[in-house]
């Protein structure tokens, strides 16, 4: 989910800021409202004309709908200064009580309990510009460098109710899948999510309709919008589940650098489908898309901004070197398509699954191309990004995330739950379980915390608690004398017992320190005591040695 990206080497951008006082509007955004309980989300048919010159996007949503309880009135979510001017079921207009954000439809035809319904939204205006994307989210409206429209949204955070009505909660995905209709000036294109399955030209308006249909689930805020003077080019990659149609498209002036720098993508595939199991969007293709910002990960639909070179625009987040072997964008943004856009929170505030496991992914690419010393360089590098300011895991039913720690923290716990299940098959088997397992789900962090445990056959809760629910940091405190290692750990959650390798004398071995003090007998009086560097725990000798 987008997830999305870090701001800077050594602080996380929050996607979703917050004075820490919620309002109406917060639990109406975050929560299931009774107004979006009785209801499953169908499918999307968004048919939009885009107006580069104005900066106004106009246009309907025709949402199909299976009612699963007694109705209560219909929650849309459209924010300011985007209008809702009418919704239509059935020919009727419906009464709409306009709160902020959040629009409640009065209904008027019987809603049989199983059966599927539509309703059509009118809307249109002017989107919040996004000032610095993909951060603080909205519309982008920039030009290229012949000065045509260069357009995208990036709306991860804000919601995509920034641009569009929808029901805009991350636990209800369109099960069947969208279509996006765009119209945009004719001497521009569209890309959008999926495949695209029609273009019409408009001689007399001078515009052209690009339509493009999805047709697996996918989350709000991952359809886009991509406008510019595009130029495409394509390539047909063998994956685990066949032929997957792997396009591209850029700024005319940049096809030269794209066609070299893209090489990554089908590296990217090749990396992730051993890791994570097939790409879960086969039917609707592989697109990465240049835009005007960084880069995001919408669905089939990655967006690309890191200026057709290697690294986090050109930086190594690591400081290690193997920052530099690969595009950042184009592995941490294309990982989401296994992390945010198959596996999706169900609630913002565990979106460390989107996030820890994609960050996670960075060093994952590089185990495969470069051996696990290059992987683990890399993954203990980013610990420099972490702060420790506030949990991972924010809070439930108001749209709050966790601390921004979430990306390198997150990602340096798997590694250390990699490094306790000591058995690399395992893990790897694990990771592509649960893309298999939560196949085009929705989750919570409790669910993909307990597969883990149950499919290592070790229980982990105390580590996900030490990891996701608190800010403290292991520490391993130890002593050796005469002969004698004393150990336990401190600065820990409630039975906190994490297994832990060291090297005494060079030879390996597993210790499983609780809270209260342990200790063994070394065979020498003069042994030397080193932790495995791969846990993220501090140690220290309390003696000082």
């Amino acid at each position: 989910m987008a997830t999305l990206l870090l701001c800077s080497l050594s602080a996380n951008a929050q996607l979703f800021p917050h004075d820490g006082e919620f309002t109406r509007q917060d639990t109406l955004r975050g929560s299931i409202t009774q107004e979006r309980a009785w209801w499953d989300l169908q499918h999307y048919s968004l048919d939009i004309k885009v107006e580069p010159d104005k900066q106004f996007i106009s246009g309907t949503n025709t949402m199909t709908y299976k009612v699963k309880s007694e109705k209560k009135k219909l929650q849309i979510d459209l924010q300011p200064p985007m209008q809702l001017s009418k919704a239509v079921q059935n020919g009727e207009e419906l009464e709409i009580e306009h709160d902020g954000n959040a629009h409640f439809i009065s209904l008027k035809e019987d809603q049989t309990i199983g059966h599927i319904y539509d309703i059509t939204f009118y809307f249109s205006g002017k989107p919040i510009v996004a000032i610095r994307p993909p951060w603080d989210g909205g519309l982008t409206w920039n030009k290229d460098s012949n000065g045509l429209p260069f357009i995208a949204n990036a709306n991860q955070g804000i919601g995509s109710s920034i641009w569009w009505p929808n029901k805009d909660h991350p636990s209800d995905e369109p099960d069947n899948g969208a279509i996006i209709k765009v119209e945009v000036p004719e001497n521009l294109m569209d890309v959008s999510n999926g495949r695209l399955i029609k273009t019409e030209r408009n001689r007399k308006a001078k515009t052209k309709t690009y339509t493009w249909e999805v047709k697996n689930p996918i989350n709000n805020y991952g359809i886009n919008i991509n406008i510019g003077d595009y130029v495409h080019f394509s390539e047909k990659y063998q994956g685990e589940k066949g032929e997957l149609d792997m396009d591209y498209y850029v700024l005319r002036e940049n096809l030269d650098k794209a066609k070299k720098q893209f090489k990554d993508a089908t590296r990217m595939m090749e990396a992730f489908e051993h890791w994570f199991g097939p790409y879960p969007f086969y039917e609707d293709g592989y697109k990465l898309v240049e835009v005007p910002y960084l880069g995001m990960e919408h669905q089939s639909s990655v967006t690309y901004g890191n200026r057709y070179g290697n690294g986090y625009l050109g930086r190594d987040l690591s400081s290690t070197g193997w920052g530099l072997k690969f595009d950042f964008i184009i592995i941490h943004e294309s990982g989401h398509e296994w992390f945010a856009n198959n596996i999706t929170n169900k609630d913002v505030a565990d979106m460390w699954v989107h996030e820890g496991f994609t960050a996670y992914s960075e060093s994952l690419f590089l185990d495969y191309f470069y051996g696990t010393e290059a992987a683990s360089d890399y993954v203990l590098g980013t610990r420099m990004a972490i702060n420790n300011d506030r949990p991972i895991i924010g809070k439930y039913g108001v749209n709050y995330e966790g601390s921004g720690d979430m990306y390198y923290k997150g990602a340096n716990m798997l590694h250390t739950i990699r490094q306790i299940i000591n058995d690399d098959e395992k893990w790897r088997n694990i990771l592509r379980s649960l893309n298999k397992e939560f196949y085009h789900k929705t989750v919570t962090s409790r669910e993909v915390e307990n597969y883990i445990s149950e499919n290592a056959g070790i229980d982990l809760s105390n580590v996900f608690d030490q990891y996701l629910r608190d800010t403290k940091i292991p520490v391993f405190s130890y002593t050796v004398k005469d002969g004698t290692l004393a150990y336990r750990w401190e600065n820990t959650v409630d039975g906190f017992n994490m297994p832990v390798k060291i090297w005494i004398d060079g030879k390996e071995k597993w210790l499983k320190p609780t809270t209260e003090w342990n200790s063994i007998q070394l065979a020498s009086k003069q042994a030397s005591l080193k932790v495995d560097r791969n846990f993220y725990i501090a140690s220290m000798d309390i003696l000082g040695k």
